[in-house]
């Protein structure tokens, strides 16, 4: 099975944010063949959470984690962090007060 582009994965879970009225935004683009993407889902009451895709080591299977929660100004410099040693890496930003990612969703999270 051949990966798909982060730059055609993130256009894609745009589109399906936006089919469920979730606003998002990429804050920072990456390699568009290769790039790694990290989501920021804002809560709007000053909290927040960033997830990173990784591999469980038992199956190989990949699948989004929780990298950071907390602050929201707090995550936004743990992402400067990582786009310091990483500037391949996307950064979409979600703001819902529901906690909605999708991340988990269908043809989302198994690719």
């Amino acid at each position: 099975m051949s990966r798909l582009t982060a730059d055609f994965w993130v256009r894609a879970y745009l589109a399906r944010l936006r089919q469920e009225a979730i606003p998002a935004f990429v804050t920072a683009r990456g390699d568009e063949t290769a790039g790694a993407v990290m989501v920021k889902l804002a809560t709007l009451d000053g909290q927040a959470r960033v997830y990173q895709r990784s591999f469980d080591l038992m199956t190989g299977a990949r699948a989004w984690i929780v990298l950071a929660e907390g602050a929201e100004s707090d995550m936004d410099a743990l992402i400067v962090r990582q786009r310091a040693g990483d500037p391949d890496l996307w950064v979409i930003e979600v703001e819902d007060r529901h906690g909605r990612t999708l991340l988990d969703a269908p043809g989302l999270s198994d690719t």
